[in-house]
């Protein structure tokens, strides 16, 4: 589906990748995660052909996406984290532009409006920011298209819209399109990113699937605290640890937890997803 090797990328003098290296496969939902600045959405526009790498090479399903070829554009979806919509209805949108979707099912669209609560007769002007985005999620979707990158998709979505999100993604991704999620709000997708990629600015630090995750790595809740764990936090009534595993044992992964620890120890994490 997508495969990156040795890609550098700088905003003038300023680098901001640096010899990353990530394969990515259709029939998953990957979670992008990584501080601020590490160069999550430079990385999505790059897969989506709207910057150029330094040097590198960025390869998106046969095709290098900067040339913005037909058949490459007709096949990937980008959502951007702050989208504003035309001054025209939601559904004149999505017949003028599903038009340039072999595979854009209106019918579709229709369901993913209804299931959002979004008014398909409204213009985005007369749409609250949250209303915006799930209509173009909504339309995305429904475009059938075998790459999806979303930056940030759960920004500016109240509770009740989240837990929407997180079902409707989780129902169109299928064993034929690969869904990219950029995000820091880990708990507004937890149990439906898998698997999780941690960037930083010059390596990949964790590229791994939550089964992996857990069997490399323990996360625990203890009454004392382990000075001896990779992360300790402590929370109400005891406190968070995490392990390398060697007992075998699984155990659920927090996410949350486990950005944390990577953070902490990026040699150690390297060293133990090591391929």
């Amino acid at each position: 589906m997508l495969k990156i090797e040795n890609l550098n990328f700088s905003y003038s003098k300023h680098e901001v990748l640096k010899e990353i290296n990530l394969n990515l496969e259709c029939g998953k939902i990957y979670g992008l995660l990584g501080q601020n600045g590490v160069g999550k959405t430079t990385l999505l526009k790059i897969m989506s052909g709207l910057l150029k790498p330094k040097s590198g090479v960025c390869n998106v399903l046969g095709y290098n996406p900067f040339k913005r070829e037909p058949g490459f554009l007709q096949e990937l979806f980008f959502i951007p984290e702050d989208f504003v919509g035309p001054d025209i209805e939601v559904n004149k949108y999505a017949s003028l532009r599903g038009a340039f979707y072999p595979n854009y099912d209106g019918f579709k669209f229709s369901k993913l409006l209804t299931d959002f609560e979004v008014d398909g007769r409204s213009k985005f002007t007369k749409l609250s920011f949250g209303q915006q985005k799930k209509a173009i999620i909504a339309f995305a979707l429904s475009t059938n298209t075998k790459l999806v990158l979303m930056d940030e998709p759960s920004n500016g979505l109240d509770i009740p819209s989240k837990s929407q999100l997180r079902r409707i993604i989780s129902q169109a991704s299928t064993d034929e399109s690969c869904i990219v999620i950029s995000t820091h709000q880990v708990r507004d997708l937890e149990n439906l990113i898998d698997p999780i990629i941690i960037l930083d600015t010059n390596d990949v630090l964790v590229n791994a699937s939550v089964e992996e995750i857990s069997s490399k790595l323990k996360f625990e809740f203890r009454d004392t605290p382990d000075k001896e764990a990779l992360y300790c936090e402590p929370t109400l009534g005891g406190y968070l640890t995490v392990n390398r595993n060697e007992t075998e044992v699984e155990s659920k992964v927090n996410i949350e937890t486990l950005f944390n620890t990577v953070l902490m120890n990026k040699k150690t994490i390297k060293q133990i997803f090591k391929k």
